[in-house]
């Protein structure tokens, strides 16, 4: 049985890495609240539908993708339903060609393990390397979910506050596309 902990409002009193742990201090000092939750490794799509219903959120789809040169690189988040077409992508941002980045870049980079990707990242991306590209459809709802930076912390977080103040704290201006 998956395991998902009751809903908390409160950091958790151990942190897995470096960037779990700064993503709840900024959440502390930037007084922004949330809703988390601690489970298991969430591997499949039955183990997010889980988690959705646990918050009453649906979690975003956080894709870390490159061009094929590994020089230019893109935090892309999407509905969690809606399937990754690495060709409509790349006609929706005009750049030829993207991959998934190597995972040695995604932990590099933005901190994550496989399955953790997140938004928060971008919180160690101080020299901008990493464009945010947010799917328009994401902005219909008006609650966030996404991993905490561990494939094993979910949250519930203002869409709002994501996508105007967390994005200006860190000094990226996201494209909204459409996908």
């Amino acid at each position: 049985m998956f395991y998902i902990s009751e809903i908390q409002t409160t950091a958790p009193a151990e942190f897995i890495t470096p960037l779990q742990e700064l993503v709840y201090t900024t959440l502390r000092d930037l007084h922004v609240p949330f809703e988390r939750v601690d489970t298991d490794e969430a591997i499949t799509m039955e183990d997010c539908k889980l988690i959705n219903a646990k918050l009453n959120v649906e979690i975003v789809k956080t894709l870390f993708l490159c061009n094929r040169q590994q020089t230019n690189f893109y935090l892309f988040v999407t509905t969690a339903d809606k399937p990754f077409v690495t060709k409509d992508f790349s006609s929706a941002v005009g750049i030829p060609r993207v991959s998934f980045a190597p995972v040695a870049l995604l932990n590099n980079l933005l901190g994550t393990p496989v399955g953790g990707a997140t938004i928060f990242g971008i919180l160690l991306d101080k020299e901008n390397k990493v464009q945010v590209l947010i799917d328009k459809d994401v902005l219909n709802e008006k609650w966030y979910g996404c991993s905490d930076g561990t494939p094993k912390g979910y949250m519930k977080i203002s869409r709002d506050w994501i996508t105007h103040d967390f994005l200006k704290y860190t000094g990226h201006t996201p494209a909204f596309i459409e996908v």
